[in-house]
């Protein structure tokens, strides 16, 4: 036996009860050892022993129950999404207007028997002309509804679709049992066929609501990526350039990095020196110093100097390819999950048939063995068949299929307008269950670039960066501004991002620094410069040592700031130490404030990092976290998350690497900051725009109140349902009463959704786009003007 594993984009998906339907579609398909269907992703993951199974077979049996396979390239996808959105639309506009059409003439009849909305006509052209309208609308708009209720009956499988073509067909039969059977009753014919197009245009309504929300989500996820295919510029034997798909790389290919890309694959540097921040590779906040014979992954940033590297590893050894099988592995062992309304439905459909049937066979036999009561002498075939296909058709429950899309546009908006994207339903329910949330240290807590933290004059005081500098104030031989200003003139040139934090630092306090008359760059140790005549060092404590600078005087300061996880840089003028910098990750201004908010209520808030312990420590004390996961290897994250769910928690994850990508699927919940990478973005359930940790619990606090509208939409479509269900029994009630209950239901769910907001002047924002972020909502901005004569040379890469 040789198992594959295959994974598709699925289209057509509306609800967690589709995805329940194709599960359950292969686990009766012989030769099928697992699938998980993921509604969020729309995606299909399928292992199967390929001596029994062909692929081909694999891909008849989704889109033999009604759904599409889409193309794996993400533009061609997008596409597909946007034309599956305008067929609805067409289905939509085309179902809408027969259905106007029919009550519309409908409303003719009742208006010419005194409004009497019980009416019914002898009249062969009104019959003909409602026939027709419903036959259009269910096989022709509709007609997708029924290759999906066909495909689920022939597997066994009661649905959503089973039930809505039950309801339609009964109409249809209703309305022929008039014609042809019941003549000269008032059986009514016009009544049954108006609600078969009723019912039908009212299901594809409810389809293109949930299409709408999940199109949208998708556009504003994609809106967040390129959806080009990744190239690299690959380097041949005669030095020509040109630019290739990533995918069609070898082991042995060289291609050449610039400052600002990312690294397209595993690498070794063959030429050139740069700055790499890897942080979303491994979670390393701090950036590395390259050069000719150090690895590079892919994934990473290079952010100075210019660098040629060769290909050691593509195919399944690639870092990027690990993740994403990292990914689909997690997918495949995340549990699904099914919405209320499709617990719900799992019932009510076969019990609805169930009651139909039982309505027949009590009026056809009751009456016979119960003779000379209310019930009649005799089979009451005609109280039969109107009872069970009233069953049927008030059973339908029209406003089910809004309850939640509509929930979930109104919690989406609002969420939009915090700068959150909620891209699924699952989101809103299961987040009220969270227990943990796992958050990823750099860039998730921390801003993820190097900024100063404290400056020192030898044997001074320290200054924290919200201390001001500008007064020279010390009580050692070197105040403050002195080291601070020695340190800016000599990095001036520097392009490296711990020189740009210091040259940001010093700007901030208005530190005026002049340029160096001489500049030289230590690769991965530091600067040398002149200004002013003395000859300045900047560097690594390590590197000054080996430069015979005694350090003494700022041993303890060393080992003080290294203590906080700070990297240390030492300011050396003349041989002399004058003071030490410590440069770290800064802590987000809200992240103090959401851990709290986290603690309020009652959710535990965890760290994981792949970070020393005592960096990891001394950020986590800052912000109030107590449980620390630390130097974690970026493919453990999401075995950490899995260890927390065994445990019976339920885990939220925020993170924005490519290597919090594979915990951000596993977990139950997964948000990624919109600052961060493609993957992390695509991996999750919930994306914060701009890099606000708040955002978090404003998407826990909008979770709760949206999964509160759910239930409350839920109680109002299936309180209709269930009194008409139990009336229609009787053989008493008339198909105008499903069409009311349609029109009051679904009202009962708009009301219930977008009243409050229209009631305070809010607008309804149906649409997930991110609106601006006011200042000091998002990312703070780090612009600031270049000194004079600070040179662009990207070979400077020292300290």
């Amino acid at each position: 036996m040789a198992t594959k594993q295959v994974q598709y984009n699925i289209g057509g998906m509306s609800c967690s009860f589709c995805a329940e339907t194709i599960n359950k579609a292969y686990g009766r398909t012989e030769g099928v050892e697992d699938v998980d269907v993921s509604l969020a992703h729309e995606e299909l993951l399928v292992q199967y022993d390929d001596t029994v199974l062909s692929e081909a077979t694999v891909k008849d049996v989704v889109r033999d129950l009604g759904y599409t396979i889409r193309d794996p390239d993400k533009q061609k996808r997008f596409e597909q999404q946007q034309a599956e959105l305008e067929a609805g639309k067409r289905n939509l506009l085309i179902s809408g207007v027969a259905s106007l059409i029919a009550l519309a003439l409908m409303g003719v009849m009742v208006a010419t028997n005194g409004w009497n909305l019980f009416a019914e006509t002898e009249s062969p052209i009104q019959w003909t002309i409602q026939l027709g309208l419903a036959l259009v609308t269910m096989f022709g708009p509709g007609r997708y509804i029924k290759s999906k209720a066909y495909n689920s009956l022939k597997r066994g499988i009661f649905n959503q679709h089973v039930l809505l073509e039950a309801g339609a067909f009964a109409g249809l039969l209703g309305g022929f049992l008039g014609i042809f059977v019941f003549t000269g009753s008032g059986f009514p014919v016009v009544h049954f066929f108006v609600v078969a197009t009723f019912i039908t245009t009212y299901h594809i309504l409810s389809e293109y609501t949930s299409l709408i929300v999940r199109t949208r989500a998708s556009r504003a996820v994609n809106d967040l990526m390129d959806l080009q295919p990744g190239t690299a510029r690959r380097v041949d034997e005669n030095g020509e350039i040109e630019d290739v798909e990533v995918g069609k790389l070898a082991v042995g290919d060289r291609v050449r990095v610039k400052p600002g890309e990312s690294v397209p694959i595993d690498g070794e540097v063959v030429d050139g020196e740069s700055v790499v921040d890897e942080s979303v590779a491994t979670g390393e906040s701090a950036p590395i110093d390259k050069q000719p014979g150090d690895e590079v992954i892919g994934g990473s940033v290079n952010e100075t100097g210019i660098l040629l590297v060769e290909v050691t590893a593509t195919g399944d050894d690639a870092f990027l390819n690990q993740v994403a099988r990292q990914i689909e592995e997690a997918r495949a062992m995340k549990p699904g999950i099914v919405q209320l309304a499709d617990r719900i439905l799992k019932y009510f459909v076969p019990g609805v048939l169930a009651i139909s049937i039982a309505s027949f066979l009590f009026w056809a036999v009751a009456p016979t063995v119960l003779p000379g009561t209310v019930l009649g002498t005799g089979p009451q075939f005609e109280t039969a068949a109107f009872a069970a296909l009233a069953v049927l058709v008030l059973g339908y429950p029209c406003a089910l299929g809004m309850a939640t899309p509509l929930a979930l546009i109104r919690g989406g908006g609002e969420a939009a307008k915090r700068g959150i994207l909620m891209r699924s339903g699952d989101a809103f329910q299961v987040f009220q269950d969270v227990d943990h949330i796992v958050l990823d240290k750099t860039g998730t807590i921390t801003e993820g670039e190097p900024a100063v933290d404290t400056v020192v004059g030898v044997d001074g005081e320290a200054s924290d960066a919200n201390r001001s500098t500008s007064d020279d104030s010390s009580t050692g031989d070197h105040s403050e501004g002195d080291v601070l200003r020695t340190a800016a003139s000599a990095e001036a040139f520097s392009e490296h991002p711990l020189a740009e934090a210091i040259l940001d630092y010093a700007d901030a306090h208005d530190i005026d620094f002049p340029d160096p008359e001489e500049f030289d760059s230590v690769t991965g140790k530091g600067v040398a410069a002149i200004t002013d005549g003395e000859d300045i060092l900047v560097g690594k404590p390590g590197w000054l040592e080996a430069e015979d600078i005694d350090l003494s005087a700022g041993d303890e300061v060393i080992e003080r700031l290294q203590g906080k996880g700070l990297t240390t840089v030492g300011i050396v003028v003349e041989n002399d130490l004058i003071g030490l910098i410590g440069i770290g990750d800064e802590i987000k201004t809200d992240a103090t404030a959401t851990v709290d908010r986290m603690k309020e209520k009652g959710v535990t808030p965890v760290m994981i990092t792949g970070d020393n312990e005592r960096t990891a420590h001394a950020v986590a004390d800052e912000v109030g976290i107590e449980r620390v996961m630390a130097e974690v290897l970026p493919n453990d994250k999401r075995e950490e998350v899995e260890k927390i769910q065994d445990q019976g928690h339920r885990v939220a994850m925020v993170g924005d690497g490519i290597n919090d990508a594979p915990a951000l699927t596993q977990a139950d919940i997964g948000i990624a900051i919109g600052a961060g990478t493609d993957i992390a973005i695509e991996s999750a359930d919930i994306v914060l725009m701009g890099d606000r940790l708040g955002g978090v619990m404003d998407a826990y606090e909008i979770g709760e109140t949206s999964y509160t509208k759910t239930k409350q939409n839920l109680i109002a479509a299936f309180s209709f349902n269930g009194i008409g269900v139990t009336a229609a029994t009787t053989g008493l009630v008339h198909p105008v009463f499903a069409m009311i209950a349609m029109v009051l239901s679904v009202s009962a769910v708009l009301a219930n959704s977008f009243a409050g907001q229209l009631l305070s002047g809010e607008g309804i924002k149906t649409d997930f786009s991110i609106e601006e972020q006011q200042p000091g909502e998002g990312s703070a901005s780090h612009d600031r003007e270049e000194p004079s004569g600070r040179g662009t040379d990207t070979s400077n890469t020292g300290v």
